[in-house]
């Protein structure tokens, strides 16, 4: 066998962490599950739109407060053990809330029932995903890490994806409890495969990376915030994930603005989401051919900015005048450009977050820190975004929102770059 051949069999991605990421879809697809609901939910239910909103948001709110305590269990208990125990509690969580729906569980506190269980996801969501990256830096030979952390970055727009694609229709044909206990059905699969495919945590080798950790989680947590790195990393996961989330979240809105009918805006929307899985694949292959990540990352906020700024900037908008700005093909182009550049992001950053935390036994919490600037980013921006859309009548302003979160990743990438090269030449 020649050195290539040897080299190309041992970058390919093993069974195990295929496993993981399909642990990691199956729980973003509880993540996308409710969207497609709501109306079944108010039909059913009769639970109104703020009561809606609260149960889309209680999963952000549990990442954006448990982050890093999610992450720091996960060192603490053990990586495989942790996404088994999150895979659990998504399965029980959604059979019982299938049972609500089904009318079998809750009475005449079904909408309180449903609250606890979406909470309950929330948890088990975080649990199941924190320690995906420190399980796939382990699980992976030296030549297919970035690969497989590419496949591990596509995760939540995949899940998300499929669930805004596929949850319409089954919930038309049979409600939407069998909605919930299909999806329980499919994280009891992926909790199976990762059973049977990724080795116990004390059984890996000397890795002691995935063996839960013999520090105290004190000093654990001491060594994560006290970084600079971590901080860096999570917040440059904010700036991407925020205004990703606040475009790609109103996409529905802003084409029922321009009068596009909604089946077309349905497609369009998971059309655009679904390029940042493909932005993701791209990254961790250009990672595995040596590019730079924090050129990765330069090339990914970019894209971004140019593709906010070509798809909301107008000239001549108010007053009278007659909005310029580019044809509606060309800005859908451009918004797609815009999540297949986004999608570089996070497939870079899952990267420096295993390769830049203090140590091997903090890396689920260095991933959770970044997990809760993230959901704090995605909690915060869309409002923010809707109001100036509120204030100023339309969305030709969002650019501002799009390029000013761009130009801090920008930043902030040149300070990782620095730091990853001071950790390389002292490793």
């Amino acid at each position: 066998m020649t050195a290539a051949v040897r080299s190309s069999a041992s970058a390919r991605v093993p069974a195990a962490a295929f496993a993981v990421v399909l642990g990691g879809v199956s729980a973003a697809l509880h993540l996308g599950k409710l969207p497609p609901a709501v109306p079944a939910l108010q039909a059913s239910l009769g639970i109104d739109l703020v009561e809606a909103g609260f149960l889309l948001s209680l999963v952000q709110v549990a990442s954006m407060t448990l982050g890093l305590l999610a992450g720091l269990a996960a060192d603490s208990i053990g990586l495989r053990r942790s996404m088994l125990v999150g895979l659990a509690v998504l399965t029980t969580a959604s059979l019982l809330g299938g049972a609500v729906g089904a009318g079998l569980l809750g009475g005449s506190h079904a909408v309180l029932w449903l609250f606890v269980l979406r909470a309950a996801e929330g948890i088990g969501f975080l649990m199941a995903v924190m320690p995906g990256p420190g399980l796939i830096r382990a699980l992976t030979p030296p030549g297919a890490d970035k690969a497989a952390l590419g496949l591990w970055g596509a995760y939540m727009p995949l899940g998300v994806a499929l669930a805004l694609l596929i949850g319409p229709a089954l919930i038309a044909w049979g409600g939407w409890a069998d909605w919930w206990w299909t999806l329980s059905l499919v994280s009891a699969g992926a909790a199976l495969w990762v059973w049977l495919a990724v080795p116990r945590d004390r059984a890996r080798v000397a890795g002691a990376s995935l063996q839960p950790a013999s520090s105290g989680w004190t000093s654990r947590l001491r060594e994560t915030v006290g970084a600079r790195a971590p901080w860096l990393i999570a917040l440059t996961f904010a700036v991407y994930s925020s205004q990703w989330m606040a475009v790609i979240g109103f996409l529905p809105a802003i084409y029922a603005d321009a009068k596009v009918p909604a089946a077309w805006s349905a497609v369009l929307t998971a059309l655009a989401a679904a390029m940042n899985i493909v932005g993701n694949l791209m990254g961790g292959r250009w990672l595995q051919r040596g590019v730079a990540p924090e050129r990765l990352l330069q090339w990914g906020f970019l894209t971004m900015a140019l593709g906010g700024v070509a798809a909301f900037a107008q000239v001549g908008q108010g007053a009278g005048a007659e909005a310029l700005g580019l044809p509606p093909a060309l800005r859908y182009a451009a918004i797609c450009a815009f999540s297949l550049g986004g999608g570089m992001v996070p497939a870079t950053l899952f990267l420096l977050g295993v390769r830049l935390a203090p140590g091997p036994s903090t890396v689920s919490t260095t991933v959770g820190l970044m997990q809760q600037a993230s959901s704090l980013g995605q909690f915060l921006a869309p409002p923010a975004v809707a109001w100036v859309a509120h204030r100023v009548g339309g969305w030709h302003w969002t650019w501002t929102a799009t390029l000013a979160c761009s130009l801090a990743g920008m930043a902030i990438a040149t300070r990782l770059g620095r730091i990853r090269q001071g950790a390389e030449a002292t490793a």
